[in-house]
C-alpha cells in the first residue's frame, strides 16, 4: 500500500498543493520567457533561431499551464 495509512483526502490535498506550486513555478517561468522574448526584439539583429526555440518553450509551458489549470477545476455534471 503506496499512502502508509495516509487519509485520501490529505493524499488528495497534497496532490492538489503539489500542482499549484508547479502551476505557480510554470507560470513564472512564461512571464520570464515574455521578458527575455520582448527584451531580443528590442536589440535588432537578434538570433532567430534562439527567438523560436523561445517562443516554442513558451508553447509549451502554456499547454502544461493549461492542463495542470484543468486538473485544478473541479468536475462539473452537466
Amino acid at each position: 500500500m503506496l499512502n502508509c495509512g495516509v487519509p485520501r483526502v490529505l493524499l488528495m490535498d497534497l496532490d492538489v498543493e503539489a500542482l499549484k506550486a508547479k502551476l505557480a513555478a510554470l507560470k513564472s517561468e512564461h512571464r520570464d520567457l515574455d521578458d527575455v522574448i520582448a527584451r531580443l526584439l528590442d536589440h535588432r539583429p537578434f538570433d532567430q533561431l534562439q527567438m523560436q526555440r523561445l517562443k516554442k518553450r513558451k508553447l509549451m509551458l502554456k499547454d502544461q499551464i493549461l492542463k495542470i489549470e484543468s486538473e485544478l477545476l473541479p468536475d462539473i455534471i452537466a
